[in-house]
Formats: C-alpha cells, sequence, structure tokens
C-alpha cells in the first residue's frame, strides 16, 4: 500500500497543475520577490534572490500557507520556477559586458575556465561519489562552478530535472554562498591579498552575483571592480556549459521524444536568447537607463522564479540527504576556494 501511495500522489500531483489556473501562484511568487526586495533593502547584506528562497521554503512549511502552496498556487509557483527563470536568465546576457571581461587579459580568461572546469568536475565527481540522488550532483556542481542559483535553473531546463532536485541544489548553494559573505572577508590579510587580488578571488569563487557583490564591496571599490568583471566572465560560460550539457541529454535520449511529442531542441532558445542579449550589450546601442530597466526586470523575474523554486522545498525529504549534501557543500567550497585562489596568484 505504501509503494502504491506516492506514484498517485504524483499523478495527481501532475493533473492538478496542468488543469488549475497559474495566476494564484504566480501573484504569490510576485508577492515573494516584493517581500525580498524589502528584506534587501531593509539588511543590504542580504542579497535579494538569498532572500527569495528563504521565503519560498519558509511559505511551504508554514502550516496556514502551505496548504495554499501545494494546492492552488502550486501550478503557478511551477511556472514560475520554470519560465520566469528562463526570461531572467535572457535578460542576465544584458549585464555581461563582453568587452570588459576581455580587458582583464587571456591569462584571466584562461584563470577563470579552469576555476570553472576544476570546481564543475570536482564537485560532479564528489557528489556522485557521496550517492546524492537524482541530478543533484550536476545541479549542484554548475551553481558552484557559474553562478548559483540561475545557473542551476538553466542547466535544470536542458536535464528535465526534477523539482525537488532543482530546490534542494538550490538551497544548498545559495546557503554556502551565504556564508560566503561573512568568511571570506575575514581571510583577506591572512592570505596577504591586495584589494584588486581579493576582488578577484571573490569573483572566481563565490556563486551569485549579488553575493560577489556584497562580499567584494568590504574591500573597496577597486576589489569590487574586479570581481564584478571577473564574476561576468564566469558568467559567460554558462551559455556553453549549458549547450554541452544539452548535447549530453541529446545524446542519451536520441530518439526519445518529450511528453510534447517533439525531441529536445540541442541548443534551448532561452541559451541563444542569452547570447544574443549578451551580443545586443555589446554593441553599446542601448542606453545606460534600458540596461538598468533591463537589470531591476532580470532582478524580479529571477526573485519570483526562485521564491517558485524555494516553495518546493521539502525539508524532511532535504534532511535524510543533509549530511551527504552537507559534505559536497563544504568540499566543493574547499575546492573552488582554493582553485581561484592558486589562480589569482598565479596572474596577478
Amino acid at each position: 500500500m505504501a509503494l502504491l501511495h506516492r506514484p498517485q500522489s504524483t499523478a495527481v500531483r501532475h493533473v492538478s497543475r496542468e488543469t488549475s489556473t497559474p495566476w494564484p501562484g504566480l501573484a504569490m511568487a510576485a508577492g515573494g520577490a516584493l517581500v525580498a526586495w524589502c528584506v534587501h533593502r531593509l539588511v543590504p547584506a542580504v542579497p535579494m534572490l538569498t532572500a527569495s528562497v528563504v521565503l519560498g521554503i519558509a511559505v511551504a512549511h508554514i502550516p496556514g500557507p502551505r496548504t495554499f502552496v501545494r494546492g492552488a498556487a502550486r501550478a503557478g509557483l511551477s511556472l514560475a520556477g520554470r519560465r520566469l527563470m528562463r526570461i531572467g536568465i535572457v535578460l542576465l546576457g544584458l549585464g555581461l559586458g563582453l568587452d570588459q571581461v576581455l580587458r582583464l587579459g587571456w591569462a584571466t580568461v584562461a584563470m577563470v575556465v579552469g576555476v570553472v572546469a576544476a570546481t564543475f568536475f570536482g564537485t560532479l565527481w564528489l557528489g556522485r561519489r557521496l550517492g546524492l540522488p537524482g541530478d543533484q550532483p550536476l545541479l549542484i556542481a554548475t551553481g558552484y562552478s557559474i553562478c548559483g542559483a540561475s545557473a542551476i535553473g538553466a542547466v535544470s531546463e536542458v536535464s528535465g530535472s526534477d523539482e525537488e532536485d532543482v530546490a534542494a541544489s538550490v538551497a544548498l548553494v545559495t546557503l554556502c554562498g551565504t556564508l560566503a559573505i561573512a568568511v571570506l572577508p575575514l581571510l583577506q590579510d591572512p592570505l596577504a591579498l591586495s584589494d584588486p587580488a581579493f576582488g578577484r578571488w571573490v569573483g572566481a569563487g563565490v556563486h551569485d552575483v549579488g553575493q560577489v557583490v556584497a562580499t567584494a564591496q568590504t574591500a573597496g571599490p577597486d576589489a569590487l571592480g574586479e570581481a564584478v568583471l571577473v564574476k561576468l566572465m564566469r558568467v559567460a560560460l554558462l551559455a556553453p556549459l549549458v549547450a554541452a550539457v544539452g548535447f549530453s541529454v541529446r545524446a542519451r535520449r536520441r530518439g526519445v521524444r518529450t511528453p510534447s511529442g517533439r525531441r529536445p531542441a540541442p541548443v534551448p532558445l532561452f541559451v541563444a536568447g542569452f547570447l544574443a542579449a549578451a551580443a545586443l550589450r555589446a554593441t553599446g546601442v542601448l542606453p545606460d537607463v534600458a540596461l538598468e530597466w533591463a537589470h531591476i526586470t532580470q532582478e524580479a523575474l529571477l526573485a519570483a522564479a526562485l521564491f517558485g523554486l524555494g516553495s518546493a522545498v521539502h525539508l524532511p525529504t532535504l534532511a535524510r540527504t543533509g549530511g551527504r549534501a552537507a559534505a559536497l557543500g563544504l568540499g566543493a567550497w574547499v575546492v573552488v576556494a582554493g582553485v581561484s585562489y592558486a589562480g589569482v596568484m598565479l596572474t596577478v
């Protein structure tokens, strides 16, 4: 009887998501993003995207709201986690100043590529060795190596990852990235890092863009400028990584069609949109006010999407792999911090 219960509930949830209206959930995601913005304004050290996922997790476990989250709002929250994430990732490309990135020099480009590759494959290997379920090793490796929750959302779109795997991975990467805000500034003097070198280390080793800004600004404007440029270089690797995962998934599922009857696209549309947005930014035709509004919109969309993903986290399920997930988070943190520090020391 117990074995039959879970598939049945999964089917019921699936039907509910397909047939119910998305508007209550979308409205809830928008409200969650607004509250996250208020939290960030009140406590600037807490990035808006971090607050969003934490709020999503919270409402999914508070006795009153959780009934609404698991029922009438589920369809819209799931839609926010998928569709709004894609649009936000496209707009992320408008913040990618390719000309500025290339000014850092090819040695720094090589360093960033090396850090991303070592972090991605090292975390993926460790996650599989620890026996984390589903796509969690892949998603956590992506989040650590590229740009946190945004990268996890992008890769999950092409890998077809389970919503719970996505939410658990976002929660872990967000937690570890948030800890970096408090820990890394304490290490600048012991590691004998100048302000620009500290900025590069933060840009190469911290996950989310907001967390990079929050960490690097503690060392002043020189550190912040270097950190943002190096971070943008890592973001530039999002498209090739997502494309590579897409080709891998396509190869494994050769001849297999999606539920809609179509074969998966080799390069998802939102990845092409990300690259197109980056190319448009590089032309310089967009005025600063347009880029500013695009950034505000991107933050709002990603915040709503992460609220939706956070609402899918089931803490009792997460706790069953908590020890292994924590071990992976710590191990990956050591890898990315150590490799990025070595890379910065070789290129300064």
